[in-house]
């Protein structure tokens, strides 16, 4: 350690005592601005540097456990970054001049050095990952914190990436509609109008944005996104197809409401909507509904965005990929009744698990009289995204 710098004294006693004071059972993006504001006296770069640190703790999952909170935050510092830090450089000035190499190359240096480091605990449930995962670059990827990627809406390219480079915000084309751009990007800075009354993006997920190519629909169809949640895969469809007649449910009034905005903003006017609990049958409120297709969105453990929220990580409890497999199963047997022979359900989940993923279109195609035709693992963690899973499955006649 470098002579005493009261500057990174100071920002370990803040992260420790963030540490205390967070709630384990609660989630950073809600608690950190609180504590901020309860802390008026840290400025801005400060709070950058506060939340940085205790994300990247997080980032490392359930690994070094035994160790104490500093040592933990210094070995995340260490594989979360790949330029130097002050911060680990003043504490751990061994560690900082490793900092360039490879996320392999650092758990070696971390093992050889005598900390209690196995990559296998940052996600202790990899026993569970779906066949296709590689499960050492999913592991590693929680090192790192994913990109910000935007969805345009047709017709609007010119005004985003225009507004973008005139703003000095830079950002990569993956295709025509979507964007990547650094992680914290304040897009509602940059467009304070986008929610007002013309929506120009939506944010959303690359992997999520490729669950579209599953969809196919055709005009005039009839669709039900029947977990619609804030409306993300309807505006995909929407998109895709604006010509197709849509019904949107979910068991939350309050998400359909936030819904109803994001629908206006973004051109999607005409759509039923209704507030079902699906763990039941719909029939009294659907009747004789017929769908050419079904989008469901499964309610899931969330397992393939945590880079996103690292500290669920360290909050989940094994016991729950089992209920969410049977709330999935319950779902969809209650849903695909409304689907027409011959039409496609879209299966959706953000999860990284089999039990709810393969396990569960192995059940559907068994037990629900439905054909698989395509699915897959979208691999988010290679491009600094969430990680998917999506099928298409065609009910038979």
């Amino acid at each position: 350690m470098d002579q005493y710098n009261p500057r990174y004294e100071n920002q370990l006693r803040t992260f420790l005592r963030i540490l205390d004071e967070y709630p384990r059972d609660g989630q950073l993006s809600r608690f950190l601005p609180v504590f901020f504001r309860a802390n008026r006296q840290m400025g801005s770069k400060d709070r950058k540097t506060a939340a940085g640190l205790i994300y990247n703790y997080f980032r490392i999952g359930n690994a070094a456990a035994a160790s104490r909170p500093e040592e933990r935050l210094f070995i995340a510092e260490f594989l979360c970054n790949n330029t130097s830090q002050p911060f680990l450089a003043y504490f751990k000035p061994e560690l900082d001049q490793d900092i360039s190499r490879s996320a392999s190359e650092k758990i070696r240096i971390l093992q050889k050095a005598g900390y209690n480091f196995n990559p296998a605990d940052v996600f202790p449930f990899h026993k569970h990952l779906s066949a296709e995962i590689d499960r050492d670059a999913f592991l590693e990827s929680f090192f790192t914190q994913p990109d910000l990627f935007i969805r345009i809406h047709p017709g609007k390219e010119g005004i985003v990436k225009t507004r973008l480079e005139r703003e000095g915000v830079s950002f990569t084309e993956h295709h025509k509609y979507s964007l990547v751009l650094p992680a914290g990007t304040k897009l509602d800075q940059l467009f304070p109008e986008q929610n007002d009354f013309d929506g120009y993006f939506e944010v959303q997920d690359l992997s999520s944005q490729e669950t579209g190519n599953y969809f196919q629909p055709e005009k005039g169809d009839y669709w039900w996104d029947c977990c619609a949640a804030s409306g993300g895969k309807s505006l995909l469809l929407y998109h895709l197809q604006n010509q197709v007649r849509l019904l949107v449910s979910d068991l939350r009034e309050n998400i359909l409401d936030n819904l109803d905005k994001r629908f206006r903003s973004s051109g999607l006017t005409k759509y039923q909507k209704k507030i079902l609990d699906l763990t039941k049958d719909p029939q009294p409120f659907l009747h004789d509904y017929e769908f050419d297709g079904i989008i469901l969105d499964a309610p899931c453990s969330g397992s393939g965005t945590w880079g996103r929220t690292p500290e669920l990580i360290s909050q989940f409890r094994e016991s729950k990929i089992e209920a969410f497999q049977r709330l999935q199963r319950s779902i969809a047997s209650n849903v695909v009744k409304y689907l027409k022979p011959g039409k496609p359900l879209i299966y959706i989940t953000c999860s990284a698990f089999r039990q709810e993923n393969e396990d569960n279109i192995q059940f559907f195609t068994e037990n629900l009289n439905l054909r698989l035709e395509h699915q897959q693992v979208i691999k988010g963690y290679l491009h600094k995204a969430d990680t998917m899973f999506v099928a298409r499955l065609i009910k038979g006649e």
